[in-house]
This record gives structure tokens, sequence and C-alpha cells, in this order.
């Protein structure tokens, strides 16, 4: 996913140890800073981008799934979510599908 800022260490912590959101505290999660995938392709349209701000991409892996958890669990840690792409669920890995390509499972 792609957060606007850059997170720092603390909030990275915080987003490892759990995140209180309204509906209740947030499991553990691993997150890790990445660089931007080069399999990835152009969002239409492109996500708002400002000159002074700038962006960091982070693996975020949860072991639940409430309704828009990864979107407020950034935004908890003052890290708006601003591109999110999900590349696994469970032991399905999407890989090097491209968009609109399938595989049969």
């Amino acid at each position: 996913m792609q957060v606007e800022g850059s997170p720092d260490a603390a909030a990275l912590d915080r987003l490892a140890q759990g995140v209180a959101l309204k509906d209740g505290r947030t499991r553990p999660a691993r997150v890790t800073r990445v660089d931007r995938p080069s399999w990835l392709w152009p969002r239409d349209p492109p996500i708002r981008a400002r000159k002074n701000i700038p962006t960091q991409w982070l693996q975020l892996e949860i072991r639940e799934g409430r309704n828009r958890q990864v979107r407020r669990m950034t935004a908890a840690v003052g890290h708006p979510t601003l591109r999110l792409l999900r590349i696994a669920i469970g032991d399905w890995r999407l890989d090097q599908l491209r968009p609109g390509e399938y595989r049969r499972l």
C-alpha cells in the first residue's frame, strides 16, 4: 500500500502492535517498508499528489478483516492510505497476474 508521508519507527510499531479503532483494538500485524512494486500498473485516475508531502510504500499483513481496516489503521497512525493493493488472501497469492488475467484454482 502507498501511504501519505513517511511513517517513522513509532508509527510502524503502533501498526505492528495493533491500533485502537472505534470498533476495538486490531490484532498485531506485520509491517515493513518496501519499494514501489515494479509490476504495478498505472492507476486511473492517478492518486492525489502533493509536491511537499512524500509517500511511502508499506507491506502490511493482517490476521483479521474488518471493514476498511487497513485504511482505518494507517489513518489512525497519521498516514492515510493512498493506494491499496491486496496481493494475497491466506495461501492464495496474485504472484504475476496482471489486471484482467486469471488462473484456475
